[in-house]
């Protein structure tokens, strides 16, 4: 494919205006591809510094109105004091619906017994509180199934964790900017 792109832009009567357009093009498809994949892709201007972006996974494609699976990843280096609960906060015009009996937390692939999780709908948080801490060397997977997407929109999801210390103190760990498009 390269080389076919080469040979039509060398014997171009306008190699630079291809040039442009392939670029332009590319610019524009890749980004696309990106957000396919759920992560945050190319983000600008999104008031979240980029450290702070978490990484998801929406697994039936996060279209509108549509059910879905939120795979929600946190980084060992985002949880340098372990976690005891998680909390997962969103914006008052998220209208989609979760379903507390099917979300999970993961650590390597295996779920976690938990606790309890608490969907407070008024104060817009979710709490999941494991049975047991997570260690601060862990990489964690919150798995939420059977989630009734909402409109079409960008959710900034904010992640905060308890500390798992001997002094329980509620910690940023990054924010989720979940895009949800037809």
């Amino acid at each position: 494919m390269l080389k076919v792109l080469t040979k039509v832009i060398k014997y171009a009567k306008a190699p630079t205006l291809i040039a442009l357009s392939l670029a332009v093009g590319a610019g524009i498809i890749l980004p696309k591809i990106t957000l396919a994949n759920g992560n945050p892709g190319l983000t600008i201007f999104s008031g979240v510094d980029r450290k702070d972006i978490l990484d998801y996974f929406l697994q039936f494609g996060g279209r509108p109105k549509q059910m879905d699976r939120y795979k929600l990843y946190i980084p060992p280096k985002k949880l340098s004091q372990g976690a005891s609960a998680f909390f997962i906060s969103y914006p008052d015009y998220f209208n989609g619906q979760f379903d507390t009996n099917k979300i999970e937390v993961r650590i390597n692939g295996k779920s976690l017994p938990l606790k309890e999780v608490v969907w407070d709908k008024d104060s817009r948080v979710i709490q999941i509180v494991p049975e047991q801490a997570i260690d601060p060397t862990s990489k964690v997977e919150i798995v939420m199934s059977n989630v009734r997407n909402p409109e079409l929109g960008t959710y900034y999801f904010t992640c905060d964790v308890t500390a798992s210390g001997n002094i329980p103190v509620r910690l940023y760990v990054g924010t989720w900017i979940v895009s949800i498009e037809p």
